[in-house]
């Protein structure tokens, strides 16, 4: 079976260096992902992160948008609580303006920051909790109308665009809703597999057929670190552990570069909460990857793969695209 993949990118601000090495490596990235023939390219919306670049989300896309021919580029996602669903349809409205027919619109209900940063984004703290309604509400705005219906409001651009949405989440509530609005559904398993499976079943049985998804639609998100060896790929995985590490502690970090040393400098339940969160972090050569990878998609029968590659190193990070693009041939 064919499976598509696809890539996640959080355009990671490596130690040492700033936004605009960032972007520029997303763009990059981005391009590399087009010729390799990737699905879609996604960015996330993340706040008050040191090493995270992606905050402005949609002018992000936009840029990804202008610089490939025909990858689709979205959002993995928008916070949709940070945001009014009218602001969020025009732009998207807007996107999809531009680009026709590849913009995507991944929508989340995290913050996609710490609590003090999400009180300074959304001021009304109340918002996560209309999370289904906003999502609802968005919908309308793409639905077709006309200027005459004076009593509705109108997103201009949006109108009458068939921008593909998505629910993206890590929990049973996100699975219930993406099932309940018919919609397809991106699981964040790359740092939070606990709910996958159970997720992703209850998405299945409960799904409602629509317009927008007739069948569900399931994407599972990993992430692969691969090279030439099954040892330097280990050591390029430590940079990621170094960073979920220091988010988790409370204390977001640049990207770091991976340690030299074999001995980890955490404690045994840190761990333990790395081999747990990041239980679907596969590093190694491609043909060590393709053999676990092969066994995760044939249980959990995905419709697509989503890869991120939180790799230090901008040129390994590419060579471990293109080493991810020969795992998905040999999965075909």
């Amino acid at each position: 079976m064919t499976i598509p993949f696809s890539v996640l990118d959080l355009s990671l601000i490596a130690r040492g260096k700033g936004p605009a090495d960032a972007f520029q490596n997303t763009i990059h990235f981005a391009q590399l992902a087009e010729r390799l023939d990737f699905k879609r390219y996604w960015l996330a919306e993340h706040h008050n992160m040191p090493g995270i670049a992606s905050a402005a989300t949609s002018i992000l896309v936009a840029q990804v948008a202008s610089a490939t021919r025909h990858i689709r580029v979205g959002s993995g996602g928008i916070m949709l609580p940070n945001h009014s669903p009218l602001i969020i349809a025009e732009q998207f409205g807007t996107l999809e303006t531009l680009f026709p027919g590849r913009i995507d619109l991944g929508l989340g209900r995290a913050p996609g920051a710490d609590q003090q940063t999400a009180r300074a984004l959304r001021r009304d703290l109340h918002a996560p909790d209309r999370f289904p309604e906003d999502v609802a509400e968005l919908l309308t705005y793409f639905e077709p109308g006309t200027m005459n219906d004076t009593h509705l409001i109108h997103a201009v651009p949006g109108m009458g665009l068939q921008v593909p949405v998505w629910i993206l989440g890590s929990s049973l509530f996100s699975a219930v809703l993406a099932a309940h609005l018919g919609l397809p559904y991106a699981f964040a398993s790359h740092f939070a597999p606990a709910q996958m499976a159970e997720a992703i079943t209850l998405y299945r049985a409960r799904f409602t057929p629509s317009a927008r998804c007739p069948a569900p639609y399931v994407m599972l998100t990993i992430n692969i670190i691969a090279a030439d060896t099954d040892a330097e790929a280990r050591r390029l995985k430590t940079s990621l552990e170094q960073y979920f590490l220091a988010l988790r502690r409370g204390r977001p970090i640049a990207f770091p570069p991976p340690l030299e040393s074999e001995n980890a400098p955490w404690t045994k339940p840190e761990q333990d909460l790395l081999d747990s969160s990041l239980r679907y972090t596969y590093a190694g050569t491609p043909e060590t990857i393709r053999h676990i990878l092969k066994d995760f998609v044939d249980f959990h029968q995905p419709q697509e793969i989503m890869v991120a590659a939180p790799i230090f190193d901008h040129a390994m990070r590419c060579q471990s695209l293109e080493l991810t693009s020969q795992i998905k041939a040999l999965l075909d």
